[in-house]
């Protein structure tokens, strides 16, 4: 339960392929980060127009890794995506915040037990997405942090 006054921090994980936008690349961008464009789903949409700056996220390789690689965290609350031409869509920045020691992959998040009821596991097709508090904490204990 929140107290007042005191601000809740909120978790979340985004994808990409490294591809098309990789953990290095991010890393490369330093502290002026980058905007996290080009997300088209509405659910990933809401979930960006709730992060708010200093949340962290989870930093997601998709389609080739299948693994979650570092933290990013906000650094800028949603603002128009630039590359939505029909000005429905949002974007935030993020920056790197820190690598994972050892990569936690989907086959050992879908195989743990705690994180069962996992966003990345229930609707693994959403690209932006929250973690619960404990998922987090486990994450990052399993990522080596």
């Amino acid at each position: 339960v929140p107290r007042r006054g005191i601000e809740v921090m909120n978790y979340w994980l985004v994808k990409s392929e490294p591809s098309v936008w990789s953990w290095e690349q991010q890393v490369a961008k330093g502290a002026k980060g980058e905007a996290w464009t080009g997300v088209r789903n509405h659910s990933a949409k809401l979930n960006m127009m709730k992060m708010k700056k200093g949340d962290r996220a989870f930093f997601y390789h998709s389609n080739e890794g299948k693994e979650i690689v570092g933290i990013v965290e906000i650094i800028r609350e949603h603002y128009p995506d630039p590359t939505d031409k029909t000005g429905k869509f949002v974007c935030v920045d993020i920056k790197a915040d820190k690598p994972l020691k050892t990569p936690v992959t989907l086959d050992t998040i879908k195989t743990d037990k705690t994180l069962s009821e996992m966003d990345l596991v229930k609707l693994s097709r959403l690209s932006v997405q929250s973690v619960k508090p404990d998922e987090w904490k486990h994450i990052c204990k399993m990522g080596g942090l």
